[in-house]
């Protein structure tokens, strides 16, 4: 299978499942008064109808889909030196990629809450939408926009700059300010890596990244740099985040490289009402310049990524009061992507999730109607995909 085959499977079968907040999940046993060990799991699965994509062409499809299994391990040995271990079912479902690999493998020196260091396989410095990871985003299919690279590959080493948003590096962060109002992390990382004349990265260079978010209201508590996409009515909440990465010869191929520099604004405003009802809004702006030529997408390995602007932005309605287990969260979504070298495409959402027990076990039910699906990571000028409807059920459970 080659490289744009392979990336257009992952989206499509699993959503790309990248991810994060696993230190939420687990029952803890304690070994002595500092030493600890957590252990938790969780999963999701759901049912797709999408237009005219039966075997014939012209019918609806019908699959039962296992999106993802994870086991989380979280411990420390001090009150300052931790670890994380998580592991995932990649392309859960697809039989010609499925495996499980280690997601996470984080060592934590937690000095300060202005300072810690966390070194190993771990998440890229990206926007909020990548830091939620799929448990922890307000809608079950949360990706829509283009990835960074190491959500753009699906590899490490040469040819590849990570998986599911985690690559080999290290990162600086911490909180300051009132309260901690001010969050940052900044990251180096292999980024992505070259052979000897092979890809567009022969000066070895290493990839840069950041994140910087301003909480002007109530202070978002998660676990490290981590984040999530809705409170379900824990405090109202106005947080402005920007991010960066960088790598010199970061896109393209051996033939015709080019330097890649990212930059994205997330916005999450959530507001409790008098009735405890719960609006919460998402918004989203991403800035690649991948800086290669065109020709290069005719070239073998070409880590031919998105070049352009991209936009997304969700409208959540939490009803304060419980039906049976669980509360009704209306919404509606809307995503854009304007590559600069090839066809634009669009998605609309609208949906209902049934929120049981916040993150840790929630149903969701939407309807999508779009090109984004259809045209995947292609990003090459002839790119084409149809607007397709689909119908999706879906769940999610973790402890």
């Amino acid at each position: 299978m080659t490289m744009q085959k392979q990336r257009r499977a992952a989206l499509l079968a699993t959503g790309l499942l990248v991810g994060a907040n696993a230190a939420y999940a687990g029952g803890k046993i304690a070994i002595d008064d500092t030493k600890w060990i957590s252990i938790g799991a969780a999963a999701r699965a759901s049912f797709a109808a999408v237009e005219d994509r039966a075997p014939s062409g012209s019918s609806w499809s019908t699959d039962f889909n296992a999106d993802s299994a994870r086991i989380y391990i979280n411990g420390q040995g001090t009150d300052q030196i931790k670890f994380e271990l998580n592991t995932e079912c990649v392309f859960c479902g697809n039989s010609a990629l499925e495996e499980f690999v280690v997601l996470d493998a984080i060592a934590k020196f937690e000095l300060s809450p202005e300072l810690n260091i966390w070194a190993g396989r771990l998440l890229v410095p990206a926007e909020r939408q990548e830091l939620n990871g799929p448990y922890y985003s307000t809608t079950y299919d949360a990706y829509k926009t283009p990835f960074y690279s190491s959500d753009f590959s699906f590899d490490y080493g040469t040819g590849g700059a990570g998986v599911y948003a985690r690559d080999h590096g290290v990162n600086l962060w911490g909180a300051t300010g009132p309260g901690g109002a001010l969050q940052y992390v900044f990251g180096v990382f292999n980024g992505l890596q070259s052979g000897a004349g092979v890809g567009p990265n022969q000066d070895d260079n290493m990839l840069f990244a950041g994140r910087v978010a301003y909480n002007f209201l109530s202070v978002e508590k998660n676990p490290g740099y981590y984040t999530s996409g809705t409170y379900y009515g824990g405090g109202d909440i106005f947080t402005v985040g920007v991010a960066f990465q960088y790598q010199e010869q970061g896109a393209g191929s051996f033939a015709n490289p080019g330097d890649f520099r990212g930059l994205s604004v997330d916005v999450l405003y959530e507001k409790v009402l008098e009735n405890k009802g719960v609006v919460t809004l998402n918004g989203e702006y991403k800035n690649f310049d991948a800086d290669y030529a065109t020709a290069a997408f005719a070239d073998a390995g070409c880590f031919c990524m998105f070049d352009g602007n991209s936009y997304s932005g969700t409208a959540l309605y939490l009803f304060p009061d419980k039906v049976a287990i669980g509360k009704f969260q209306p919404y509606v979504r809307y995503s854009a992507v304007e590559p600069s070298d090839s066809a634009e495409r669009e998605e609309i959402e609208a949906g209902m999730n049934y929120i049981i027990d916040g993150h840790n076990a929630r149903v969701s039910l939407f309807y999508q109607n779009g090109d984004i699906a259809t045209k995947g990571l292609n990003y090459a000028p002839t790119a084409t995909g149809d607007y397709l409807s689909a119908v999706k059920l879906a769940v999610q459970i973790q402890i």
